[in-house]
């Protein structure tokens, strides 16, 4: 079969090459080279095919990422265009039109006065730089003591040594030393794991728990907050209306940045260019981005920073000083062509009011799984969002028995024509956000049938 029209490819050479040279990410060690996970062959729209041409929908849009969805030949031929016309060069001494062009279309759409961007590699990169910068300004100013991070469990921020230091989700440390004695947890905003308290004694409890863990490192040796708006990787856990802006307002009157980790958010997954001020209530000192911003057609992260910020350590406050961060790829400029037509197709598309349109019977969709064997909460914002599945659904804890529900449901998806992404118990939907109200339906009624089929599996009683 062919992978796209035209080219002929050997699918049976290619899961050979796969399990003899390929180290994937999260591979279970014991198993290298013995399976092979599905191969895809193309993608178009919001469904990709597999090796042996079935047609599956890309429930979770690759990983948070194809928001335009596959086969778009506007960013193909951009990305063509610009590699024929300047396929490098190096941002240390030059600079190309195509990031200078699309530093300006983020900054018109970011909130605040987040107006200065830097490009990096990734989400990884981007977040990691952002973090360097915090640590550069607070040198700049004189407060070298000023460093420490806080940051909430179940929280993914990325894979270098300092973000994944960062992440408060477990299974990311195992095997790696990445503890950090500057960098401190605090909660999960997810009520779930608060039961008997109504979401404004939560939220109050979250503030007062913040208050007290600066005050107990020292508000002269905190540098930063840093929070996805919705946990994303953590299972979708949307913290309590006003928890933002209560941090943020805490964070003004220590001078500690707040820092909004967008890569998951960012590009209209919430209906929005930006879900930190018009979603979650806040406006951050920097915002991180990546996945959407070329809706994963090539790779690309960054991030904005507050003109505030930026004035108290350039100009005359520079002291000699320079941002010397930076990647061989950053601002790359066909990298950043590709962002620049993916902006130009979710505006000329309307994707972002679609995604506010639709956003309502995706929620509803995912909602009536509600009562469902083992289905014990449903999380949603915008066009993300998950089931979470217990073996015993009254209690909140975990267990590892639980773990294996999602990838349960997932194998059964995948078989009815359907990707889901499972975190353990939790399953995640976060679908193209091209995704029309019929194709919700049918992601949505397939999702059913691996809730049932996988509690058929454990064999519980399952209601008609």
């Amino acid at each position: 079969m062919s992978d796209t029209p035209g080219a002929q490819w050997n699918a049976g050479e290619t899961e050979a090459d796969a399990k003899l040279h390929l180290l994937s990410p999260s591979e279970e060690m014991a198993k290298l080279g013995q399976g092979m996970r599905p191969l895809i062959a193309y993608g178009e729209g919001i469904h990709v095919v597999d090796a042996h041409g079935r047609r599956i929908i890309d429930g979770p849009a690759g990983m948070w990422c194809t928001q335009i969805g596959y086969g778009r030949r506007e960013i193909a031929d951009a990305v063509s265009a610009q590699a024929l016309k300047l396929s490098y060069n190096s941002p240390w001494y030059t600079t190309n039109s195509p990031s200078a062009e699309l530093a300006r279309r983020i900054a018109e759409v970011t909130p605040g006065d987040l107006n200065r961007v830097f490009f990096t590699t990734g989400g990884s990169t981007a977040v990691d730089s952002a973090l360097r910068f915090t640590e550069f300004y607070n040198n700049v100013l004189g407060r070298p003591e000023k460093k420490h991070i806080i940051v909430r469990r179940e929280g993914y921020h990325g894979s270098t040594s300092l973000t994944a230091s960062c992440s408060g989700r477990s299974f990311n440390w195992q095997n790696f030393d990445i503890a950090s004695p500057r960098i401190t947890f605090i909660s999960c905003p997810n009520i779930r794991l608060a039961p008997g308290l109504t979401e404004a004694q939560f939220l109050d409890q979250l503030v007062r728990e913040f208050e007290d863990t600066v005050a107990k490192i020292g508000p002269d040796k905190v540098a930063t907050f840093l929070a996805e708006p919705l946990q994303a990787s953590g299972g979708v856990i949307i913290p309590p209306k006003g928890y933002h802006a209560r941090i943020k307002a805490i964070c003004e009157k220590h001078d500690i940045i707040y820092i909004s980790d967008e890569v998951v958010t960012a590009f209209g997954r919430c209906g929005e260019w930006f879900a930190s001020e018009k979603v979650f209530g806040v406006v951050p000192d920097i915002i991180t981005f990546a996945k959407g911003v070329t809706s994963g057609y090539v790779p690309l992260g960054g991030f904005a920073v507050s003109e505030r910020l930026i004035a108290k350590v350039s100009g005359e406050n520079a002291k000699g000083s320079y941002y010397s961060n930076g990647y061989t790829y950053s601002s790359h400029p066909v990298s950043c062509a590709a962002a620049l037509a993916n902006m130009d197709v979710i505006e000329k598309d309307g994707i972002l009011k679609h995604v506010r349109d639709v956003a309502v019977h995706f929620a509803e969709g995912l909602r009536s799984l509600k009562g469902l064997p083992h289905v014990a909460d449903i999380r949603v914002a915008g066009l993300v969002g998950c089931v979470e599945c217990l073996v015993d659904t009254s209690s909140p804890e975990v267990t590892d028995r639980d773990k294996k529900v999602g990838g349960r449901i997932d194998t059964h998806c995948f078989d009815l024509g359907l990707l889901v992404r499972p975190l353990g118990n939790v399953c995640v939907l976060s679908p193209p956000l091209i995704i029309t109200k019929a194709e919700i339906d049918q992601m949505i009624g397939i999702l059913r049938q691996g809730i049932l089929k996988a509690a058929a599996d454990l064999k519980e009683p399952v209601a008609a």
